[in-house]
């Protein structure tokens, strides 16, 4: 048993890149590398501009709000952060606190890590404006207006992971469930994607039920990438655990901090009282807006399958070993591309292999997504359609789809130019048979006199030999044995 335990909780924050605008004005809400090409004048605060809701935004934030279980409004209102933002023009944040409710509060969520089913509350989720992006240099900062104004959504959650590998479990679920439902790309590269990580130590003998048996809360702002949420988690952990074994703990104070990627260390930013005065107030120019029965009922029934859904569904519908399930459904856009294959009218157990051996291995090599990949769920449907119906055969169909991934080449003009295809016609094959059976009448008396039956697939080498490796084995072993069998 470990001296101290960990309390570590998370903040998400996620952008809804899945609306065309912006949260509260008609600017178009898209990633570019080309800085302050996204923005309108609500965007700059320009004077006389007024912020109007992008009920898309809202429906996405409710079908979060559904899928984690949260109890919801009846009204939905927006208030003002008046917390000095040098990345937002107005200066202040709109977004939503919990008096009023924000879009959904205390909620669960269920997810897997090493193999058991852990349960993560929920204290609430709410809707706000992302800031714009600011890159700092030696002697400049500048300013991207791209991102000020695209709505995010924000996850808080109760101190309830142990480890860092509880957290990053906990975190991939929610990519997921924001990939599935069509809020989200939720990619981390865009910097769509960003936690703010808390994490205290108590002592492993007390009751951790009881907030006053929890250490001093610590905030590692803005982290960027899970790997870093991991590397910032098991770095607290241990610079924590060192103040407790030396006597320093009880003298930290509550503070807010920064991940140095360079140094691979944490960095003091300042301290934090235990509740800043952001002087919320409801924002004047948003109406409030009544959350109705009509509107959750229209978001409810637009949720699709969601990844453990989906795998369930493998499962059970498919005869999918639950491996191979899990490895299918982790990214939305490879569970996609299964199915697409799916439906090119193919049996799921015939493909499954295929997509988590030869594809996933090829778009790890070219680090490429599967959207990105030259070969198509159509095309992979067409090879393997070509091994069913023995055209070509496994090793041959691998061997064309490795070439193509090494040059970019369709692996049907492949199979096409160097002539892969199986012969299946009868007639060819007799021929070819008996033309070998002539060949070999020592090994024809072995097999029929002798009983020597190993002496059929010596035959068969000969007549693959003799077709270079183009005759059907299956169909081949057919005629094979009839033909030998006319010879006793």
């Amino acid at each position: 048993m470990t001296k101290y335990k960990a309390m570590i909780g998370l903040e998400m924050h996620c952008e809804i890149s899945k609306t065309n605008t912006k949260v509260f004005s008609p600017a178009q809400n898209s990633y570019s590398k080309k800085s302050n090409i996204f923005i309108n004048p609500i965007d700059m605060a320009f004077p006389g501009t007024l912020p109007v809701v992008n009920i898309n935004a809202v429906k996405k934030a409710l079908t979060m709000s559904i899928i984690l279980g949260c109890q919801k409004p009846e009204y939905l209102y927006f208030e003002r952060k008046n917390y000095y933002y040098p990345d937002l023009p107005k200066g202040y944040q709109i977004t939503q606190e919990t008096k009023p409710a924000p879009i959904g509060i205390y909620g669960s969520l269920k997810y897997e890590c090493d193999g058991k089913e852990l349960t993560a509350r929920i204290n609430n989720i709410h809707l706000e404006e992302d800031s714009a992006s600011l890159d700092h240099f030696a002697d400049v900062s500048v300013i991207d207006y791209n991102r000020a104004g695209v709505p995010l959504l924000e996850v808080v959650t109760e101190p309830d992971f142990r480890t860092s590998k509880e957290a990053i479990a906990f975190l991939e679920t929610m990519r997921s469930i924001y990939q599935y439902a069509d809020i989200s790309e939720a990619d981390a590269k865009k910097g769509q994607i960003r936690c703010d990580v808390n994490v205290s130590i108590m002592d492993s003998t007390l009751d951790e039920k009881n907030p006053q048996n929890w250490g001093t809360k610590v905030e590692i702002k803005n982290v960027n990438s899970f790997s870093d949420v991991a590397s910032v988690i098991d770095y607290e952990i241990a610079r924590q655990t060192e103040l407790k074994e030396t006597g320093q703990y009880d003298e930290m104070e509550q503070q807010t901090r920064r991940w140095d990627s360079v140094s691979n260390t944490t960095k003091f930013m300042r301290g934090k009282v235990d509740a800043i005065d952001y002087k919320y107030f409801i924002e004047p120019n948003i109406p409030k807006f009544k959350i109705s029965d009509k509107l959750i009922d229209e978001v409810k029934s637009s949720i699709p399958l969601l990844a453990n859904e989906r795998k369930n569904k493998y499962i059970s519908e498919y005869g999918l070993k639950p491996e191979d399930a899990k490895i299918l459904v982790k990214e939305k856009n490879i569970s996609d591309y299964f199915e697409n294959v799916i439906k090119e009218g193919l049996e799921p157990s015939k493909i499954v292999n295929w997509i988590t051996t030869i594809i996933l291995g090829s778009i790890n090599k070219l680090e490429i997504s599967i959207d990105e990949f030259f070969i198509t769920p159509s095309i992979l449907a067409e090879v393997i359609k070509m091994i069913e119906s023995g055209k070509i055969n496994k090793n041959q169909a691998k061997n064309a789809l490795y070439e193509a991934v090494e040059t970019g080449k369709n692996p049907l003009e492949i199979i096409k130019e160097k002539g892969l295809e199986q012969i299946s016609d009868d007639s060819f094959l007799i021929d070819l048979v008996t033309k070998v059976l002539d060949e070999h009448p020592s090994e024809v008396d072995d097999y029929n006199h002798k009983g020597l039956s190993n002496k059929a697939n010596f035959l068969l080498g000969q007549i693959m030999k003799a077709s270079q490796g183009k005759a059907n084995p299956a169909t081949t072993m057919e005629i094979l044995k009839s033909e030998l069998d006319k010879r006793k």
